[in-house]
Order: C-alpha cells, then sequence, then structure tokens
C-alpha cells in the first residue's frame, strides 16, 4: 500500500489508512531517512489509536509506553543512539532493555531506525518506508 501526504494537514488523514489497513500485525519497523517524518507519522497514528499522552520519539529513554483508546499499551521505539562501533554491544543493550519482552508481548510496537537491530526484528513485522519526495511530499509505502 502507499499513502501519500501532500500538507501536515493531510496527515490525520493519512494516519486513518494506515490504521485501517494495519490488520492484526502489531509490530511495525519505520525506516526513513533523518528528518523524513518517521515521528510525526507515528505521532499521527498513536493519536488515531485515541492516545492522548504527549507522544515524542524516545531517542534518550529508547521506549515510551502510550495507552490507547482501549486503555492497551503501545509501545514506540527509536534505536538511533544504536548506531556504535560494536554493534554486537548494541544490539545485548537492546535486549538487556527487555526488547523481546515488548516485542512478543502482543501490543503494538512501531520502531523508528530498525535498521541498526534488523536482525532482532521478529519475522512478522511490518516494514514501513517513509520518504520525502523533492516537492516536500511524503510517501509511506508499506506491505501488510
Amino acid at each position: 500500500m502507499i499513502i501519500k501526504i501532500d500538507s501536515i494537514d493531510e496527515i490525520a488523514g493519512a494516519a486513518a489508512k494506515f490504521v485501517h489497513a494495519m490488520g492484526n500485525n502489531r509490530v511495525f519497523a519505520f525506516y526513513g531517512k533523518m528528518g523524513a517524518g518517521k515521528t510525526t507519522f507515528i505521532k499521527a497514528v498513536c493519536e488515531q489509536l485515541g492516545v492522548t499522552d504527549v507522544i515524542n520519539s524516545p531517542t534518550f529513554a529508547i521506549v515510551n509506553e502510550y495507552l490507547d483508546g482501549n486503555g492497551e499499551p503501545v509501545y514506540h521505539f527509536d534505536f538511533y543512539r544504536f548506531q556504535k562501533a560494536d554493534h554486537a554491544a548494541a544490539l545485548a543493550e537492546v535486549l538487556d532493555i527487555g526488547y523481546e519482552d515488548y516485542v512478543y508481548s502482543g501490543n503494538l510496537c512501531f520502531m523508528e531506525w530498525p535498521e541498526l537491530i534488523e536482525e532482532l526484528l521478529p519475522d512478522d513485522v511490518v516494514k514501513v518506508f517513509i520518504e520525502e519526495l523533492e516537492d516536500g511530499t511524503r510517501k509511506i509505502e508499506f506491505e501488510n
């Protein structure tokens, strides 16, 4: 599926389309360059899910937990800070934070910078690609 966002005013509608297309999938890995809009889009998706908490990038916390409109946890990861020379140590640190407990909990998980922990992603992860086009619009592409 491809979702185009021509302006920030369209992000809520794009997020609603994404939520509708999520199906029973629980783990979503968001790929895109710095500034492509990963955090902004995840925030809009969470809002569509009924999250009322403040939603921001968990760059330093690594994972933020929100509650959706049904009181169910939604986990938002940011693995950006795991860009380390010692990749094995970075993966060990990710596991130490309880990564597998979150990812295999059955709750929604949204991940930014998943390419840094690619080998830890579950087989059923949905890869979501966000690209900023030359005209400033965004293209969100994924298979569900």
